[in-house]
């Protein structure tokens, strides 16, 4: 009830349900409901002596109308136009009953859109941006403007927004539109806009919003950056390098100038450089800039090397006790470690031959690499081939068996072929036993037992030359102490004979020596 008035509010296109103000009293005649317009105009009528309802001829309620026995009125289909003040009225034999109700009609706007919006906003640069539109709403409402979820207030020449209504003459609804015009800045990239419909409702204000949209705010470039995209943190020779500049504009350039080392000139290319296999000639300063050369970046790489020189290195053959200098030198963008390999075993030391010998000889690696960078190798390889003659050294031992084991000890690169002989008949002995050829050493072993004083000689021979070594060997039946080793060729049995010799000449010479002595005293003793 407002203003004295029973208020019915309603919901556009919903069915408006209007009771009687008055109670009916016990002798009613009949009951009638009307409108108020500029004159009355009645619309429906019930009788309590003639069943049914009649109802007036009026075009806009044809059909819509429907009035109940405790003459409750319900209009079906709500307008706008039904906006009215109707009127119960209840009529006696002596009397006549009239209470007024005011129908209030709503309808809630469309949900609002953002329509003809800007394909991009300009930082700094005052422009539409786009409008926004609610259909179909009863009463009229209003328009807000939203960034990032906070009001927009109106400031000249920065946000200007014009409201417009209009009012659809068949439906009375209204369709109202804002329109904002924007200077963005930078800061409102990623932004979003919105805007909202307040309305009246059947309860009261209410609020409905658009969904939110992002617009493309468009600035210049303030900053170039250039940077190197690689998969490791250093560069060696051999790689490739890929240089990326960019702007931090919006929309960001799609070309530059590089400038490259060694280049005069700057080199137009999109926003990729691409150098492939560089040298360390490539180390320097790199820029780029905006064609226009208004503002650039710079940065420094270092391309990585490393060599290594080995003298003398491949195959190299050498005779025993000549000298070798070696030497391996590196040159590197680093301080780079250097070690030594012989035979797949790391030396302790450099190599150095004053005076080489067999066990010299061998596969010599010298091996580079820096640490810090990845994948940087460098080797070189020295074969080494150490010669010699064929040497021969001779020994024997007698066995408790009474059998002779002789001995042939060999020297020599390649390793020589060793053969043995028996004098007398000059036949060749095949059951010898070799050792393991180890730098350059092996010995050659025969077991003989003879009936009679022999002479074996040893032969060791390779491409270099032929060496022959031979010794006496007694018979079995004949003692023999075993003798320390000789290293010349001179056959055992000699040197036995000629010790023998040597004892009796220095015994005889000791005894004649005492004997002259005797004669001497006993001829001065009988002097005096």
């Amino acid at each position: 009830i407002g203003l004295g008035l029973y208020t019915v509010n309603a919901v556009y296109g919903d069915t408006i349900v209007m009771p009687c103000p008055q109670e009916v009293p016990n002798d009613l005649m009949f009951g009638k409901w009307k409108y108020v317009n500029t004159s009355p105009v009645f619309i429906a009528f019930r009788s309590t002596t003639k069943k049914g309802v009649q109802y007036d001829d009026v075009p806009e309620y044809k059909g819509r109308l429907s009035l109940s026995e405790n003459y409750t009125l319900s209009i079906k289909n709500a307008r706008i136009s039904d906006e009215k003040r109707f009127v119960c009225m209840l009529v006696t034999v002596d009397n006549v009953y009239e209470e007024p109700t005011v129908v209030k009609v709503f309808k809630q706007p469309s949900q609002p859109e953002i329509i003809h919006p800007a394909n991009f906003l300009e930082a700094e640069k005052f422009k539409m941006l786009g409008e926004c539109i609610a259909r179909d709403s009863y009463p009229d409402g209003n328009i807000t403007w939203y960034k990032n979820e906070n009001i927009l207030q109106p400031v000249e020449g920065v946000v200007v927004m014009s409201l417009q209504k209009v009012v659809d003459q068949s439906t009375g609804l209204f369709t109202t539109t804002s329109s904002l015009q924007y200077m963005p800045t930078k800061k409102d990239a990623n932004a979003q806009f919105a805007c909202s419909m307040t309305y009246y409702g059947p309860s009261g204000q209410e609020k409905i919003s658009s969904e939110p949209m992002v617009f493309d705010v468009h600035y210049p470039t303030e900053k170039v950056t250039i940077k190197v995209l690689s998969q490791r943190n250093t560069i060696k020779e051999g790689d490739n390098i890929t240089l990326k500049c960019s702007g931090n504009g919006n929309p960001p350039p799609q070309e530059f100038l590089f400038y490259i080392p060694g280049e005069p000139e700057g080199i137009r290319s999109s926003d990729t450089y691409v150098m492939t296999d560089v040298r360390r000639n490539a180390t320097g300063e790199y820029k780029c800039s905006l064609i226009d050369r208004s503002m650039e970046d710079s940065t420094t790489i270092t391309v990585h090397y490393l060599d290594l020189s080995l003298i003398p290195s491949g195959e190299v053959t050498k005779q025993i006790g000549e000298a070798l200098p070696v030497s391996c030198t590196i040159s590197s963008s680093r301080n780079a470690t250097v070690f030594w390999i012989k035979d797949n075993t790391r030396m302790q030391t450099d190599p150095s031959f004053s005076s080489l010998q067999y066990q010299d000889a061998g596969n010599y690696i010298c091996e580079t690499t820096l640490r810090e960078v990845e994948g940087l190798k460098k080797s070189k390889t020295l074969t080494l081939i150490v010669q010699g003659k064929p040497q021969i050294r001779m020994t024997k031992k007698t066995e408790s068996n009474k059998s002779k084991t002789i001995v042939c000890h060999v020297e020599g690169f390649p390793k020589p072929a060793v053969q043995w002989t028996i004098t007398g008949t000059g036949s060749i002995i095949n059951k010898a036993k070799e050792t393991n050829y180890v730098n350059g050493r092996f010995s050659s072993k025969i077991v003989i037992s003879p009936e009679e004083n022999v002479t074996l000689t040893c032969i060791a021979e390779n491409q270099l030359e032929r060496t022959v070594t031979s010794m006496n060997v007694s018979a079995i039946s004949i003692p023999e102490y075993d003798e320390p080793d000789e290293r010349n060729g001179d056959n055992r049995e000699k040197v036995n004979d000629q010790a023998k010799l040597i004892v009796g000449i220095v015994v005889g010479l000791l005894l004649a020596a005492l004997v002259a002595g005797i004669i001497y005293w006993v001829y001065m003793k009988k002097s005096k």
